[in-house]
């Protein structure tokens, strides 16, 4: 008697199982993207750079990640004639960036069961977060173009600060299930717009009154990275992998 006891405990675990699959997500992950990026500040003419971003992952739920990235770029702009710049400035910036971010998907808010159209754009996400971006540039600090002044003149600012930052994200994640129709791993891809606050991210702070100096500096970033899950398993209130 006690056999048939086990086995029909085996089948009310079995089903329970059964019953999940589709619904369950890992709580944590690894990611790193590349990043192909451009500053935008009040130097003419601006380069583009390829640079990395490695995170780690925590899901709140599978539509919302919650992430601490670790940024490794170069942003660089200017030169020594008047069609790179007016005046003659040029840097360099390898920098780095500490930043916390939250993306929040579609899926987290629509009722995408049922539907191949929603199902579709339910991983369509928008984001932001905080954090600093270390700025360590190479600049040229004196005048070279005669026209605009005494060639002695030194242009104002720090080649090494700390700037706050806050990005705006939009992009899109497939996701990638394995054997136990959870999400293992994703492919992101990405636009981050970031505004720094303060006149570090290419090292001069010139006043106003002599240069052109509109807004903050900011930089854009646009993405492809991988994510692997791991971790917890934990349960969602609405399939994750729909089944058509």
């Amino acid at each position: 008697m006690k056999k048939y006891y086990f086995f029909i405990i085996a089948l009310l675990v079995a089903g329970s199982v059964k019953a999940q699959s589709g619904y369950n997500y890992y709580e944590s992950g690894w990611g790193m993207d590349a990043s192909y990026e451009r500053g935008y500040t009040n130097i003419t003419q601006q380069n583009s750079h390829v640079g990395v971003n490695f995170n780690y992952i925590y899901n709140y739920n599978p539509y919302l990640p919650i992430e601490a990235e670790l940024q490794v770029g170069k942003l660089s702009g200017g030169g020594l004639t008047t069609n790179l710049d007016p005046f003659g400035r040029q840097y360099s910036n390898n920098f780095y960036a500490l930043i916390v971010h939250a993306d929040v998907q579609l899926g987290a808010g629509i009722d995408y069961e049922g539907s191949g159209f929603l199902n579709a754009i339910k991983n369509f996400y928008a984001g932001t977060g905080f954090g600093i971006v270390i700025n360590n540039n190479k600049v040229q600090r004196t005048n070279v173009i005669a026209a605009n002044g005494p060639l002695t003149y030194v242009f104002p600012g720090k080649n090494n600060s700390i700037s706050p930052t806050i990005p705006l994200r939009f992009g899109y994640e497939f996701k990638i299930f394995d054997d136990y129709n959870q999400p293992a791993y994703a492919i992101d891809l990405g636009y981050v717009h970031s505004f720094v606050y303060g006149e570090g991210l290419d090292g001069y702070n010139d006043p106003s009154s002599k240069f052109k100096n509109d807004s903050s500096d900011q930089y854009r970033q646009i993405t492809i990275g991988f994510k692997y899950f791991f971790g917890n398993t934990v349960a969602y209130n609405k399939i994750i992998r729909t089944f058509n």
